[in-house]
């Protein structure tokens, strides 16, 4: 069976994470108040900002960027979003 949390982005109980997706503190704070589905949807949202900025992992201040946003998607605040993604008709 698996876990629910309350999720922080949906404000409802929802499908929890497998286990902390990063070490230390953030991580147990996703682990424990985000749900899967919010945290794929971040992942996908990352990676968008990473291809379509071109970003490098390997300077602090991107990670320190991609923290931030990541903060502000969780918490429904303005985030910064990939310029002239079109998402795909369904």
């Amino acid at each position: 069976m698996s876990r629910t949390v309350f999720c922080r982005k949906y404000q409802k109980e929802l499908e929890g994470l497998d286990f902390p997706p990063m070490p230390g503190a953030r991580g147990q704070d996703i682990f424990e108040n985000i749900s899967k589905q919010a945290w794929e949807e971040w992942q996908a949202q990352q990676t968008m900002l990473i291809n379509e900025k071109h970003l490098s992992l390997m300077e602090p201040n991107t990670r320190k960027y991609l923290q931030a946003q990541m903060e502000h998607f969780f918490n429904n605040e303005p985030f910064d979003k990939a310029e002239g993604y079109v998402p795909p008709e369904q």
